[in-house]
């Protein structure tokens, strides 16, 4: 069986993002493992059964210019919650920029934001 077990989130600094994710996106730190020559082995995902993990990685030379930009402008990554309104309410609190205001789908109520870097995610409550 195989299974998605990490996803490479590029950030300019360990820490800052750590505490992004934790305050803006209710994350929780699963490892932060020192790997030496400033390396750390940094894992953080919605919650502690989560199946698929962000692997936060601090960029190097040329990788730093993708930072914010690492699905081509695109939505790249999908936040699913079982309570959207209290949801973007947390986010809104904590500074979280949105594109635009949530709107109903046909699958469900959805809205764009922006990470720490400026990459777009989607909130989204499936309907």
């Amino acid at each position: 069986m195989n299974r998605l077990a990490l996803i490479a989130y590029l950030t300019d600094d360990y820490d800052r993002a750590i505490n992004w994710f934790r305050e803006a996106l209710r994350f929780e730190l699963l490892e932060d493992t020192d790997m030496g020559n400033g390396k750390r082995w940094v894992r953080m995902a919605p919650h502690k059964s989560a199946e698929t993990a962000f692997l936060i990685a601090q960029a190097k030379g040329d990788q730093a210019d993708v930072i914010g930009k690492q699905a081509g402008g695109r939505v790249g990554h999908f936040l699913q919650t079982d309570d959207f309104a209290e949801m973007h309410a947390h986010m809104l609190a904590f500074g979280v920029r949105f594109r635009e205001d949530p709107r109903n789908e046909p699958y469900g109520t959805v809205a764009v934001f922006e990470d720490l870097h400026g990459n777009p995610w989607d909130l989204i409550e499936f309907g």
